[in-house]
């Protein structure tokens, strides 16, 4: 071999070896894919089915298993680290740029379905419907929101969310009427916001109490670590579980081709939008705002993306999604434990450009001629309602229902789209969760002069102002070799000193 082929050779190998958790998983999303297709001409069981799926079920488990314990950990150390005022500044910072982002995904998506044109009232009849509803609004969306960031029982947020749902309501007769009666109650499902809420306060204030709440931080730092080393062993299940789950989902979608066939084209916009706004308009807000290159940064949130974009969870995602951020971006940790956290639950960028394609796409079926005052109408309730909707599961269904209703739409063809909403909702969740990454390095940005005093201003009285970021470095993890090496350092001086007949210098180590 040539002395010019050896480092090609090496730098090979270093990229696989770099690489290799990328390399298991776009090979787990191909095997999948090519699984999926070839098994479901054969029609397999429903026992076959179950069990094709059944190792992406507990990939998906473990995942989530770590949500709670991870967010608990990096947002109570995060929160430790800074101080109150720089917490109300990086949360008003990320508030106001999920909110513009999710309005920016609305506009882009009603501006290429207008412009495509994807519904066609022929096949509103080609298509299987139901008659399934959902009584929602805006105003329910709100204040169930308010219900969930504040919680009146942590343990109980742990399993249950709070969700108002409308009732039938019989009348002295005993006869039930077409009247729906407001009701506020509890369902399963963890409640996130709830406990990013107790976090940042918990943790803010632990880290004003001073050298009293050390090792309390510290607790946090290490089961923060804990976790993520947990993560790291999952992820390498990764390939098996990501097969599984695209694999299981193909052969669960009956006839798929004749699907794919009539809403190709929403298919398409969605996706268009998708890739537009990835590509385009996310590096361009990275590179006006950070004033660098935005490539190698999405290029360090590969593993992230093709995560969410099989499991189409952000929340399962957010453990691969702090490590791209950390290990490989290097965005300041005292801003990511705080941001992607939060954008996991808040976070719907996706989401906003999908409900905004499918309300005028059933709108287009309907024949319905919507003007510039309904398309305004569509992007802010849209925007309005991904928040609104933050913490409900299938949160994009309750959108739609919303934004129906705000253009008079007909809402029983929300069911026209379920057949789709598997392979939509993977494309949309990759918006979601780089929308979190590119947060978490603008906000990152925005804040480098804040963080620079803050940790300019670190005492050894002064927990609060604790950089994570700085590890062996942070007064919290005090290093005992180090402290060793002084002590032997102070007695080899002290015998010299009696070897020499002089009088030895006090101190503690040679009381």
């Amino acid at each position: 071999m040539s002395p010019s082929t050896k480092p090609t050779r090496y730098a090979a190998q270093a990229w696989i070896k770099e690489n290799l958790l990328l390399i298991a998983t776009i090979s787990g999303v191909l095997m999948g894919v090519v699984l999926g297709v070839s098994i479901k001409p054969y029609q397999p069981s429903e026992t076959a089915r179950l069990l094709i799926a059944y190792p992406g079920e507990l990939f998906m488990r473990l995942l989530k298993l770590m949500i709670v314990p991870l967010v608990i950990a990096s947002l109570v150390t995060g929160s430790a680290s800074l101080n109150a005022r720089m917490n109300g500044k990086i949360a008003m910072r990320t508030v106001i740029y999920f909110v513009l982002t999710s309005l920016l995904n609305a506009v882009l998506g009603i501006l290429l379905v207008v412009a495509i044109h994807p519904g066609d009232p022929t096949m509103r009849n080609a298509i299987e419907q139901s008659d399934q509803s959902r009584r929602a609004t805006i105003m329910d969306g709100l204040l169930d929101l308010g219900r969930n960031v504040f919680p009146d029982n942590l343990f109980q947020a742990s399993f249950e969310q709070t969700q108002t749902i409308y009732k039938p309501v019989a009348t002295a007769e005993n006869v039930t009427e077409q009247l729906m009666k407001r009701s506020v109650e509890y369902r399963p499902g963890t409640n996130t916001l709830g406990i990013i809420f107790f976090c940042i306060v918990f943790g803010t204030v632990l880290g004003t109490l001073g050298e009293k709440a050390r090792v309390v931080i510290q607790f946090f730092a290490v089961v923060d670590e804990v976790i993520m080393r947990m993560v790291s062993g999952i992820m390498w299940c990764s390939p098996l579980g990501i097969a599984s789950i695209i694999c299981g989902k193909i052969l669960a979608v009956p006839k798929l081709g004749i699907i794919m066939e009539q809403l190709g084209l929403f298919i398409v916009t969605v996706v268009v939008g998708v890739l537009i706004y990835q590509l385009i308009i996310m590096q361009l807000l990275y590179l006006a705002i950070v004033r660098r290159n935005p490539w190698p940064f999405f290029w360090h949130m590969r593993e992230a993306w093709l995560t969410v974009f099989a499991t189409a969870s952000t929340a399962a995602t957010l453990p691969i999604s702090l490590k791209c951020v950390e290990d490989k971006a290097k965005v300041d940790r005292r801003v990511s434990r705080f941001v992607l956290p939060i954008g996991a639950t808040v976070n719907m960028d996706g989401t906003a450009l999908f409900v905004s394609v499918a309300s005028i796409f059933i709108a287009q079926m309907n024949n319905m001629s919507l003007d510039v005052g309904n398309l305004v109408t569509v992007a802010l309730t849209a925007t309005a309602a991904s928040v609104a909707s933050a913490s409900v599961p299938s949160a994009a269904l309750v959108l739609m229902v919303i934004v129906l209703q705000a253009i008079e739409a007909p809402i029983p063809d929300v069911s026209l789209l379920f057949a789709v909403d598997w392979l939509v909702d993977r494309f949309r969740s990759t918006n979601n969760c780089l929308g979190d990454c590119y947060t978490a390095a603008i906000v990152a940005h925005l804040s480098r002069s804040e963080l620079s005093d803050l940790r300019s201003d670190t005492t050894s009285d002064a927990p609060d102002a604790v950089s994570i970021e700085d590890g062996e470095k942070s007064p919290l993890v005090q290093s005992p070799t180090k402290s060793a090496a002084a002590a032997r350092d102070t007695k080899v001086e002290v015998m010299s000193e009696k070897a020499n007949g002089g009088a030895p210098l006090a101190n503690h180590s040679d009381m």
